[in-house]
């Protein structure tokens, strides 16, 4: 018995042994790609031959292949106890998302009334020293930055303070200030005045707004303010308009490098676009433009520009 074993054992070795070699020489012969003349003379030179031999090893090596894992299958209850979102809304779903929502108008109020009673009219609020800081050139940014946010959450307290102060103040800002970024009053303070514009239904001919200045307040605001900002364009001798404006003689200067950031003079557009369709002038949209048209022209890595030009 124990010899009959042994000779089992021995038969089943060496036929794992013969597979294992045959499947090494179909692997070996789909990888090889034989020329005409080794064909010739082997005798597999034929497209069909080298065709058979081919598909026996991707079949072969997709044998080999490991079956992805599936996620498990869950019931419905289960799905919305672990938190996946199935299309279908229940009223636990329902009250999930308005908690949520309440937390984070909570967060938000929470952060303008700190922001209102340390640093109202500032840039930003130092939160340790309870000060605040105008480190984007003090045209009250915060607010201006705030307001739009505050019309989406319905916050009518936090945009009739936004909306006064910036009817107040913002004008009389813009006209004392001196050096101000482009590319970051562009975002906060230009934006967040055509952001209020367009939320209190002043591009449909509507006051929607309840509380605050009528839309048309924050549309002549926004264009005092992008005709001091076009001399970041205008004074450049490229179409790759300056990094810094001085607002109170509405002049410009490059950054200290003499380069530009490619991510902030290409997204500028969206906000001197947008005025110059509300506007109806076609001045801030012509030279927001042309910096697309002049990456057009400089050599590419890839496809892409470099991050400085």
């Amino acid at each position: 018995m124990k010899r009959e074993c042994v000779s089992c054992s021995t038969g089943k070795f060496l036929g794992l042994f013969m597979i294992f070699g045959l499947a090494c020489l179909m692997l070996t012969h789909a990888s090889k790609t034989p020329s005409v003349t080794d064909g010739l003379s082997k005798g597999l030179g034929t497209n069909e031959e080298q065709k058979v031999v081919t598909d026996v090893g991707v079949r072969f090596k997709k044998l080999l292949r490991r079956a992805p894992r599936l996620p498990p299958r869950l019931s419905g209850n289960e799905k919305v106890s672990s938190g996946i979102f199935t299309g279908k809304p229940n009223e636990h779903d329902e009250e999930k998302w308005k908690a949520r929502q309440r937390n984070v108008k909570e967060a938000f109020t929470h952060a303008w009334s700190g922001y209102k009673k340390f640093a109202m009219g500032y840039d930003e609020l130092l939160p340790l020293s309870m000060q605040g800081f105008d480190g984007l050139g003090g045209l009250g940014a915060t607010v201006v930055d705030s307001l739009d946010t505050a019309m989406i959450m319905g916050l009518e307290e936090v945009v009739s303070e936004a909306g006064s102060w910036i009817e107040s103040n913002l004008l009389e800002r813009i006209s004392q200030k001196g050096d101000v970024n482009l590319f970051e009053t562009t975002i906060r303070v230009l934006g967040g005045l055509l952001s209020a514009y367009h939320l209190s239904g002043g591009d449909q001919d509507m006051n929607l707004a309840n509380t605050g200045p009528k839309p048309t307040i924050y549309l002549e605001i926004a264009k005092k303010l992008a005709d001091r900002l076009l001399s970041a364009f205008t004074s450049s001798p490229t179409p790759i308009p300056y990094s810094d404006v001085l607002l109170k003689n509405s002049s410009a200067h490059p950054s200290s490098n003499l380069l530009s950031s490619t991510s902030e003079v290409s997204t500028l557009q969206l906000e001197f676009n947008y005025l110059s369709a509300i506007s109806g002038d076609p001045k801030y949209k012509t030279e927001g433009m042309k910096v697309f048209a002049h990456f057009k022209t400089l050599p590419k890595v890839e496809g892409l520009v470099p991050i400085y030009v």
